[in-house]
């Protein structure tokens, strides 16, 4: 695991964000055990043979996590926003993750990269 993706989370103000930051980096790393992960443009993002698969996005009151080479899967109606190749799924305070979805969603899509 990255030091500087770490440091990102462990910074993260709102205690229900940094512990949701955790959550979706290890479904990142259940769907995509060889995963390499970086900061860059101030957000976690997760790489699978140099091609991006997965960001995490903190604002002040969400956490947003983006699919990439999303293309072609089926995504639950009205959960998902964004343009084909990449959906993009945003949580508030006391909405709780899907993890088998999301770990089955991205295993899906970063299966081609």
């Amino acid at each position: 695991m990255n030091q500087e993706v770490t440091e990102f989370i462990e910074k993260v103000k709102e205690p229900w964000q940094a512990h949701l930051c955790q959550e979706l980096r290890q479904v990142v790393y259940h769907a995509i055990p060889d995963v390499q992960e970086r900061i860059q443009y101030n957000k976690p993002h997760f790489l699978k043979n140099k091609k991006y698969a997965a960001v995490i996005s903190t604002s002040k009151d969400a956490v947003s996590f983006t699919i990439f080479n999303a293309a072609g899967l089926e995504f639950p109606a009205g959960l998902f926003a964004g343009p084909p190749e990449r959906k993009t799924i945003k949580y508030r305070s006391g909405e709780q993750m899907d993890g088998g979805l999301l770990t089955d969603l991205l295993r899906q899509a970063s299966d081609t990269i």
